[in-house]
C-alpha cells in the first residue's frame, strides 16, 4: 500500500516515514524547506497554505493512506485551515486520514479527558488545533484525529533538546513542577497512528503515554537516560508564570489503547529502559 506522510522532514514525520518503509509500504513525504535523505522514500515540497498544490500531490502519489504529521504551531492558515484543505483532497481522491491533533485543544479544566471531551481550548495553538479538528470531522467524517502529548526520543524531541540545554546551562528558562502532561515515545506514536490508519478506526482517539509527569520530572527522567547532572536542572512554578496554557492536563488514552496492539509505554517505563 502507499502511504502519504505529510510533514515527513519532521520529528514524528520521520518516524513515520522510518516505520512505513521498514514495513514494506511505498511511501512518499512532504518537506516545506528541504526534503531528508531517506532510502526508499520519494519526497515532495507542500505548503499546506495552497490548496491547488495540495490537491497535486495527493493526486500524484494516489495513496491509500494519508498521515498529516505537520506542526504549524499557531498559524492559523497552516494549523487550522491547512488540515481541513488537506481532508478535502483526501476525501475526493479516496485516500484514508489520520490527523495528528494535540491536547492543547483542552483548557486544562478537567485534568482528565477522554475522546468523547468537547475541546476548550485557551491558546492560540490549541484554538487553531480545535478548529482543524471541526473542519476535518465535518468533510471527512471516517478521518481518525489523533490525539497526543509531548513526544519524547532523541535529541530532535524538543523537549528533550530542552533538558540538554538547560543542564549545560547554554539556555535560559525553568522545567516546571505544576505544569503536568502524559508524555508519549515517538515510535509508540508513529507505530500507533500507522495501526490506526490501516484499521477502521474513525472519529477521535487519544495517543498518549500511560505516566502523568510534570515537566520537571520529565526532565529529571531524561537526564537519568542521557547521563546529564539532574541537579543543574531549573525548577519552577508554571503558576506563578505569564504563560497560557493548561496546567494539570491529562489525555486518557485506556479506551484507544484496548483496541490496538501498539503499547504506548509511560515515560517512566521508556526512559528508564533507554528509549
Amino acid at each position: 500500500m502507499t502511504v502519504l506522510i505529510i510533514g515527513g522532514s519532521g520529528f514524528l514525520g520521520a518516524e513515520l516515514v522510518r516505520q512505513a518503509i521498514a514495513a514494506g509500504h511505498t511511501t512518499a513525504a512532504t518537506f516545506v524547506t528541504r526534503p531528508v535523505s531517506t532510502p526508499g522514500a520519494t519526497w515532495h515540497a507542500l505548503d499546506l497554505r495552497d490548496p491547488e498544490r495540495v490537491d497535486a500531490v495527493v493526486a500524484e502519489t494516489a495513496p491509500h493512506l494519508v498521515v498529516n504529521a505537520t506542526s504549524g504551531h499557531a498559524d492559523w492558515a497552516v494549523t487550522a485551515e491547512g488540515p481541513v484543505r488537506l481532508a478535502m483532497a483526501v476525501a475526493q481522491h479516496g485516500s484514508r486520514l489520520v490527523h495528528v491533533s494535540s491536547d492543547a485543544v483542552f483548557s486544562g479544566s478537567r485534568i482528565h479527558y477522554v475522546e468523547t471531551d468537547l475541546p476548550d481550548p485557551v491558546t492560540p495553538y490549541g484554538a487553531a488545533k480545535a478548529a482543524a479538528e471541526t473542519g476535518i470531522r465535518f468533510v471527512a467524517p471516517d478521518a481518525v484525529i489523533a490525539r497526543t502529548s509531548l513526544i519524547i526520543g532523541g535529541q530532535r524531541s524538543e523537549h528533550v533538546r530542552a533538558v540538554h540545554e538547560l543542564a549545560a546551562g547554554t539556555r535560559n528558562g525553568v522545567l516546571f513542577t505544576d505544569d503536568i502532561r502524559c508524555p508519549v515515545h515517538v515510535a509508540d506514536l508513529a507505530a500507533a497512528v500507522l495501526e490506526l490508519g490501516f484499521g477502521d478506526a474513525q472519529g477521535v482517539q487519544h495517543l498518549a503515554g500511560a505516566d502523568a509527569v510534570s515537566r520537571y520530572g520529565l526532565g529529571v527522567l531524561i537526564a537519568g537516560r542521557d547521563g546529564l547532572d539532574a541537579s543543574r536542572l531549573p525548577a519552577g512554578l508554571r503558576a506563578r508564570s505569564a504563560l497560557p496554557g493548561a496546567l494539570d492536563m491529562r489525555l486518557d488514552s485506556r479506551a484507544t489503547q484496548r483496541r490496538l496492539r501498539t503499547t504506548l509505554r509511560g515515560a517512566r517505563q521508556f526512559l528508564s529502559a533507554g528509549a
